[in-house]
């Protein structure tokens, strides 16, 4: 059996309590290297003793008890040593100017008063701040070992942060009740900094320096040890008071601009204001507040009071556009813009305001733009009045010329659109460089201009003479690019109008005059008129006007053809008569052009044509015939010319003058006029015709036949018959002869055009107009209705009605009303029913 060697060891001794003998000389040999580090006197120390002493201290397990006794130390250090220093600061004086906002002091000994407590205070951080540096590294195993250990926060965090509860939080006990005021040290020091911005904001010159090293030293100190980034102290305590100050501020300045001061006045200053607190950000307080506190200038500063400084009388938004204030506006956008939801209206309250304040005015100047056409006097000829002041200031009284009506009303169409595009470039203009292009702004102008050029009775009929009178006589002399403005000009008059039908109408009839009184100044301008306009409104919308131009080139080539034909035929007779033939297709031109008008007037009648003309006629239908079999033609007189030369005998008993001797003249006049003026020729001197007479033999119709002899003899420069009594009207009962005394200084000699086609619609024209508009509506409704049925087949009212406006919105705006009658009408002529069971459903019956 083997046994195991036994070994004789000595008795184990307790070993005395080592720990508890090393804390005490390591401890005492770190506070007083504390001390000295607080005294600033830290030079003979040596690092790696204490960094030794703390290590073993550590390494006994007693790394708490050095945690808490360092702690303990700095506590009793801010009571005995930092805290008396800087109560000697807290003077009653401070605490009432700072605190409770005591009035009295000046701004001098407040800013003096503040800045040595911000010192003291300042002062005592910075050196707290570089002790506990210092005592860091000096503890640092006890960082690395005890607080990684025990998730504790670091020993500088700790250190650090009993500035925080034993300065800032001091409640200073016998302190405050001497000054008779609940307060603490943190209380004090948010006062006094934002007592020194108040100082700034009111002009006066602070350091800056200096409240940056406190806000500093708050975003260097957290509500806990645990220091998270959203518990800094600047975060929790001062930026709320800041904002809540600066808010008191700022709404009490407010009410104090727009009580003393004008809606320019308060921009400029809003927009300084705003700089300077971005600026006091960057230099004085936390870039960190800056977007709050630009939210609370633009909240009490700006929008607060936004209406009321808009609508100021003299300096308001009416006033900044009416007088072009281009900065003023644009400040105006740029603060308002910059408010939290930027330009969306729903969001910002403060575009929504201005919004609607533009569109008011836009309809307010248009509206004044109506009016004033309704207090001008367009029957003088502008120029005309002035000049006629000063000739009655000389004491000559000088006859104003007038104008007839319809020049009147030209002249009143073309000053309302000049009136209106001004506007327009007005607005354009602050559009661009107040508004930034904000499509906000433009679509909500857009809106209004169109609001009050349709709220016009007139306006389609406006725009048309406006592009009639430019391309009759205004585009002459102008550049193409001056052309090209003009014709821009039009095309956004045309943008807005929502009866586009009755402007098409119109255009027409305009288009029409041009054309066969060959008026206009240029064929290639109108070609590029009407290739906008499909651009725009679609090729519907310039069907008939191109239709109209091709059947002038056509008639021009026919025309051509036809002189050649007569004078192959050798007919000498036919060709002492030159003619030219506008062929018109019915459907493209007015019905006023082609006979057809209203209420009878200008029907088509068998005018009875001399029979010179009579040839003539039969002569051209054979050509024209010839290669077109089937085709009607009818002469439509009422919308032709003709040259006609007259020769007028010497007077007898005249010696001299120009009466003594034969006259000849070219006399430009209407078809009918020709054919009036060729039954002069087969009377005897001295004889007359009444107008029964003359109706008589030449079947015009009555209408026809007044204009044309009002043409002819009493207009002072065409008197070629003499009317019985000489009166400025043509009745049934006048007589007329030939004037064998006219004379005129011109050999060519145009009479007026009095047409049925009248230039400008009187108010019963007008409403003749509309009439047949209506009419030809409720034809486009109809086919609208019946398209959208036969592709649908069923459909409620309300979306039927729905589908009719939106289809129907580029040519008008169709009225409930007559959809309404259209619908009934086509259920009467069965092309809808109504489904059984609901009676607001269709169906579409084929």
């Amino acid at each position: 059996m083997n046994s195991r060697a036994g070994k004789i060891r000595p008795v184990r001794r307790p070993i005395a309590n080592k720990d508890a003998d090393e804390f005490e000389p390591c401890w005492g040999q770190l506070r007083d290297a504390l001390t000295d580090i607080h005294l600033q006197n830290a030079g003979k120390l040596s690092f790696e003793m204490l960094y030794r002493a703390s290590y073993k201290i550590v390494l006994r397990k007693k790394g708490g008890l050095l945690y808490e006794r360092v702690k303990t130390f700095e506590e009793e250090w801010f009571r005995d040593h930092i805290m008396p220093r800087i109560t000697e600061l807290i003077t009653k004086n401070l605490v009432t100017v700072a605190l409770i906002q005591a009035p009295g002091t000046s701004a001098h000994e407040r800013r003096e008063m503040g800045e040595k407590f911000l010192r003291g205070v300042m002062g005592a951080w910075n050196d707290h701040n570089m002790s506990m540096n210092m005592i860091a590294d000096i503890l640092m195993y006890l960082d690395r070992t005890y607080t990684a250990e025990t998730k504790m926060p670091s020993i500088f965090a700790a250190t650090i942060g009993l500035f925080r509860d034993n300065i800032l939080r001091n409640t200073l006990g016998a302190a405050a009740e001497d000054l008779n005021h609940d307060f603490v040290m943190f209380d004090i020091l948010n006062a006094v900094m934002l007592d020194m911005i108040d100082l700034e904001r009111e002009g006066d010159i602070i350091d800056r320096h200096l409240l940056r090293k406190v806000v500093s030293m708050l975003e260097d100190l957290y509500e806990t040890d645990d220091e998270l980034e959203s518990q800094k102290l600047y975060l929790t305590v001062f930026e709320p008071r800041y904002l809540h100050a600066s808010r008191l501020f700022y709404r009490k300045e407010c009410e104090k601009l727009l009580r003393d001061a004008d809606a320019s006045t308060w921009l400029r200053h809003a927009q300084r204001r705003l700089a300077e607190e971005r600026d006091r950000c960057g230099t004085t307080v936390s870039y960190l507040t800056t977007e709050k506190i630009t939210r609370v200038v633009e909240q009490e500063l700006v929008m607060a009071k936004l209406e009321e400084f808009l609508a100021m009388e003299g300096s308001g938004l009416r006033t900044m556009i009416d007088n072009n204030r281009v900065e003023d506006l644009s400040i105006l956008y740029t603060l308002i813009s910059s408010v939290a939801g930027g330009t969306n209206t729903g969001a910002n309250p403060g575009m929504a305001t201005l919004k609607s304040t533009l569109q008011s005015r836009v309809m307010d100047l248009g509206l004044e733009i109506e009016q004033t056409l309704k207090d001008t006097d367009f029957s003088v000829v502008a120029g005309a009045a002035a000049e006629g002041d000063e000739a009655a200031e000389g004491g000559d009284k000088a006859k104003t010329p007038t104008l007839s009506a319809a020049a009147q009303q030209t002249a009143a169409a073309i000053k309302w659109v000049d009136d209106v595009l001004k506007l327009k470039d007005k607005f354009d203009n602050l559009w661009v460089s107040c508004f930034n292009k904000d499509l906000v702004l433009q679509s909500a102008v857009t809106k209004s201009f169109s609001d009050f050029i349709n709220l016009f009775h007139r306006s389609s009929e406006y725009v048309s003479l406006f592009i009639d009178d430019n391309l009759k006589r205004g585009i002459k002399g102008k550049t193409e690019a001056e052309v090209d403005a003009v014709l821009d000009k039009a095309i956004v008059l045309l943008r807005y109008l929502t009866d586009r039908d009755m402007f098409e109408r119109y255009y027409q009839k305009h288009l029409a005059r041009r054309l066969l009184h060959g008026k206009s100044e240029s064929q290639d301008v109108e070609k590029e008129m009407i290739s906008r306009m499909k651009q725009e409104m679609g090729n519907h919308f310039t069907t008939k006007f191109e239709g109209m131009f091709k059947d002038m080139e056509l008639s021009r080539d026919l025309s051509h053809n036809y002189r050649s034909h007569i004078n192959n035929l050798g007919e000498v007779d036919a060709a002492q008569t030159e003619l030219g033939i506008n062929v018109l297709t019915t459907n493209n031109w007015p019905p006023e052009v082609m006979g057809r008008g209203a209420s009878g007037e200008g029907t088509r009648a068998d005018c009875n044509y001399p029979p010179a003309i009579k040839r003539l006629q039969d002569s051209f239908f054979k050509f024209y015939l010839k290669d077109r079999s089937g085709r009607v033609l009818t002469w439509v007189g009422s919308a032709g010319s003709a040259d006609i030369k007259c020769v007028f005998p010497k007077v007898p008993g005249k010696d001299t003058g120009p009466l003594s001797k034969e006259r000849r003249y070219e006399l430009n006049i209407s078809t009918y006029g020709m054919v009036v003026l060729m039954l002069f020729n087969d009377l005897a001197e001295g004889e007359s015709l009444d107008f029964g007479e003359i109706q008589t033999r030449t079947n015009i119709p009555a209408p026809d036949l007044v204009r044309t002899l009002a043409s002819i003899s009493i207009a002072p420069k065409a008197r070629v018959l003499l009317k019985e009594p000489a009166t400025k009207t043509v009745k049934p009962a006048d007589r007329f002869s030939f004037n064998a005394q006219f004379y005129s200084r011109n050999i060519r000699i145009k009479a007026p055009t009095i047409s049925n086609i009248s230039k400008v619609e009187g108010d019963d024209e007008r409403k003749e107009t509309e009439k047949k508009n209506d009419q030809t509506r409720a034809h486009v409704v109809d086919a609208a209705i019946v398209r959208i049925m036969k592709q649908r087949k069923q459909l409620s009212h309300t979306q039927l009605t729905s589908e009719v406006i939106t289809q129907l919105a580029n040519r008008f705006k169709p009225d409930i009303t007559m959809i309404k009658k259209r619908i009934e009408d086509l259920l009467a002529r069965e092309y809808l029913e109504r489904v059984e069971g609901d009676s607001s459903m269709y169906r579409y019956l084929a």
